[in-house]
């Protein structure tokens, strides 16, 4: 497990390039046969991915987190943006179809990831935050949630946004996540932008073609920074910064919130004068 710390925005201006990757660009997170996670230390959330081939895969503890199973103090979501698979949480196992969402709380001791086929492995995606409280694990498949279609073809942001553990749906502590999906033609995301000082966020790329380039905005509004990514990437947005981008082609991000709150609409707008 790798360990990244808070970053002050002052501090952050001064990077450079390969510095504000460093610090914030998750790569390399599915890779076949491997557990590869990221802890940061901004609302002490863990992002990870997990790439079962022929053998099952199991989460345990970590030191980094000094806790003897991975959901000792902490919940889990879970997205499989890859091939069909499973997940087993203490002995009842929920399929994964591509797309779905699955919410393991607080106490969960045995998680299993597995493959149906290794030349089609899953990809588990997963965004950890410290939970206080257990709730139940559910499980929510893509094609179940209609979402909410939003934007404009114009303003090149027509796109459907599917909103899975959140106070309206899957309930738990602090985790929120869903996916926003952009159609043919769209290609801005969260723009205006907006900052959230009571809730760090991750954003996950998915579905972009291998040529396709995401720049990804982040930073204070008026110290802005960008991001070059690639498909199936992941970057970390401190409270204070902004977080919204545009890509080569369409594409499709899982998005995750944990802080002081699970109010989705808890934003502090930011203007088109205001970003530099």
């Amino acid at each position: 497990m790798e360990t990244r710390y808070s970053t002050h925005p002052e501090h952050a201006k001064t990077f450079t390039t390969e510095e504000i990757r460093k610090h914030y660009l998750v790569q390399e997170l599915f890779v076949p046969g491997e557990i590869k996670l990221v802890y940061t230390m901004e609302d002490r959330s863990i992002v990870g991915g997990i790439t079962p081939a022929a053998e099952t895969i199991s989460l345990g503890g970590y030191d980094e987190i000094k806790a003897d199973y991975f959901l000792e103090r902490r919940e889990v979501g879970i997205f499989n943006i890859g091939g069909t698979g499973s997940i087993t949480v203490d002995g009842e196992t929920y399929a994964m179809e591509n797309k779905d969402c699955l919410y393991v709380g607080l106490g969960k001791k045995e998680l299993l990831f597995s493959s149906e086929s290794s030349e089609t492995p899953a990809k588990f995606y997963l965004f950890s935050a410290p939970a206080h409280k257990e709730y139940p694990t559910q499980h929510v498949a893509f094609k179940d949630i209609e979402g909410d279609h939003l934007g404009s073809l114009e303003n090149a942001n027509d796109r459907v946004i599917r909103r899975m553990i959140h106070k309206n749906g899957i309930q738990s502590c602090q985790v929120v996540m869903g996916m926003t999906k952009l159609n043919t033609g769209s290609v801005w995301n969260s723009m205006p932008t907006h900052t959230h000082d009571r809730r760090t966020e991750v954003y996950l790329y998915i579905d972009l073609d291998e040529n396709a380039r995401m720049f990804h905005l982040m930073g204070e509004p008026n110290e802005t920074r960008h991001i070059v990514m690639k498909n199936e990437e992941a970057v970390i947005s401190p409270p204070w910064s902004i977080h919204c981008g545009t890509a080569t082609s369409n594409y499709t991000f899982i998005w995750a919130m944990a802080g002081e709150n699970k109010t989705y609409d808890d934003m502090d707008q930011v203007t088109m004068d205001e970003l530099r």
